[in-house]
């Protein structure tokens, strides 16, 4: 059976057996797949650096129809991010990255504009030595184009106009809400935050000024576009945690 090739972004791997990897990859032709690297484990091995978590390759591999996992044969790196990789704070907010698309992307479902977005908010990443605003770009554009973002500027409930109020969110209801519809619980997404999120939809992540000014209201928006990340897909995240420490 001939190989097959495609543009792909490493989501993650793991050990099989003494000498090889299983890896998760999101093909920008295939979509999302997982395959056996067989060798990758041993110290002189043909994969090299390109199976790094996040890294840009070209890959090439074989699909059997019986097997559910493909035969990676080989794998070219395009694009590395050994800056990021090696730094624990950034590598961390590449590991959030991983773990959302781990989370969100169908198995074969091919998206372009999810591969452009990962390409783009992991090379801000190495670029520019932060995590907070590429990360929370990438956050709010997952849930947008998963068809889940809310109306920012009215309650889901009673359609009230918020205005400069705050709004609220949580992880168990879509939709963000004014102060007198609001669960218990619920945290809120002030006015500011909001703005930020205008911004993001219009403008591209490369051309946004990182202002300290408002890494707080970055920080809510990304932290509400988790809770709608949770929420759709019926798991909890658990490397963000991890930022906290970083």
């Amino acid at each position: 059976m001939p190989a097959r090739e495609t543009e792909a972004i490493i989501l993650k791997t793991f050990p099989l057996g003494e000498a090889d990897r299983v890896v998760s990859f999101f093909g920008r032709t295939s979509g999302r797949l997982r395959g056996v690297a067989a060798g990758a484990r041993r110290l002189n091995n043909r994969f090299g650096s390109t199976l790094e978590m996040l890294s840009h390759v070209r890959i090439w591999y074989v699909e059997r129809e019986t097997r559910e996992l493909v035969r990676i044969q080989q794998a070219e790196l395009l694009g590395s991010l050994h800056k990021a990789q090696s730094d624990y704070g950034l590598s961390t907010g590449l590991a959030v990255i991983s773990e959302i698309a781990e989370m969100v992307l169908p198995e074969h479902e091919v998206s372009e504009a999810m591969f452009r977005l990962m390409i783009l908010t992991s090379r801000e990443i190495e670029r520019t030595g932060q995590w907070e605003l590429p990360l929370s770009y990438f956050a709010f554009w997952t849930v947008r184009l998963g068809g889940w973002l809310p109306r920012f500027d009215r309650c889901a409930a009673c359609r009230a106009v918020f205005g400069a109020s705050a709004a609220f969110y949580d992880t168990h209801h879509a939709g963000l809400f004014c102060r007198n519809c609001r669960c218990t619980g619920m945290k809120p997404l002030y006015a500011e935050a909001r703005v930020v999120a205008e911004r993001f939809a219009g403008e591209r992540l490369d051309r946004l000024g990182y202002d300290k000014a408002i890494g707080s209201h970055i920080a809510a928006l990304r932290a509400a576009a988790f809770a709608w990340i949770e929420l759709n897909a019926e798991r909890r995240l658990t490397t963000p945690e991890l930022l906290e420490t970083t």
